[in-house]
């Protein structure tokens, strides 16, 4: 049974699955879909087109849904669509597309969005990833799953975060950071492999040395990326987890960090 309080505005095009929680003023209007047990808490203001799944926790005075904040955007339908089991806390914001995007920006599940953080336009952001307070995702950007970043952390439109890559608070990312890697400083600079991260979630030994291994044959043997890429590429045949490193090398992208 859902739980709306009477002071709760919700259009006539919203829908809302089983055991939602709408607390005290919360506006939702325009085509919203809300999945079961969600939880929005006071002041939160969703927008559609939006489609949000299951069991995600909106905190106080969010923003979810409402029209970007590019200068071409002028009212188009564009969407937002958010995954399962997402906890999205106090100020957070999230925009729809654009259409001379995609048309939508993407928020995969899993994931903790602390305070005050924004996702911009055309987004996409993957499964199991951090964002600490007031990080910042420009436009464009494309964010792999299981990354981590730091606290004031903010990265350039159109820019791309491989899986597991750590982004230290404050870092200003301007460039790439591959899968694994951990970025730190203004502008960001690579400073090793994610080893604590990837500990944690069960990468074995032999793969993390096949990882670090890839990664000095991309930053330390002062390879340009077309010659060090056959190398990794070598690697990988017998180390899967390389793979990822390989495929995000080969993609188009802003160039990755040195």
């Amino acid at each position: 049974m859902n739980k709306i309080d009477p002071s709760a505005k919700i259009g006539p095009e919203v829908t809302l699955g089983r055991d939602v929680t709408v607390r005290e003023n919360v506006i939702i209007e325009g085509r919203v879909s809300i999945g079961d047990e969600c939880v929005i808490e006071p002041f939160c203001v969703i927008r559609g087109p939006a489609e949000i799944g299951a069991r995600n926790h909106i905190y106080q005075f969010c923003s979810i849904g409402e029209g970007c904040q590019d200068l071409k955007y002028h009212g188009e339908p564009t969407t937002l669509t958010i995954g399962d089991d997402n906890t999205i806390r106090e100020h957070c914001s999230m925009h729809r597309g654009t259409v001379q995007g995609r048309g939508t920006t993407t928020v995969g599940s899993h994931n903790l969005f602390m305070i005050n953080t924004h996702v911009a336009h055309d987004c996409i952001v993957g499964d199991h990833c951090i964002f600490s307070n007031n990080a910042t995702l420009a436009g464009h950007v494309t964010i792999g799953d299981w990354v981590i970043f730091g606290g004031l952390a903010a990265i350039h439109q159109f820019g791309r975060v491989g899986c597991h890559a750590f982004v230290a608070g404050m870092a200003a990312l301007n460039m790439d950071v591959p899968p694994y890697v951990m970025a730190a400083g203004h502008y960001a600079k690579p400073f090793g492999i994610n080893k604590v991260g990837l500990q944690r979630r069960g990468f074995s030994p032999e793969a993390i040395r096949a990882i670090s291994k890839a990664y000095m044959i991309i930053y330390k043997h002062h390879l340009t990326i077309e010659e060090a890429l056959p190398q990794v590429e070598e690697l990988a045949k017998d180390f899967p987890e390389v793979q990822p490193l390989v495929d995000f090398l080969k993609a188009d992208g802003r160039g990755i960090i040195r």
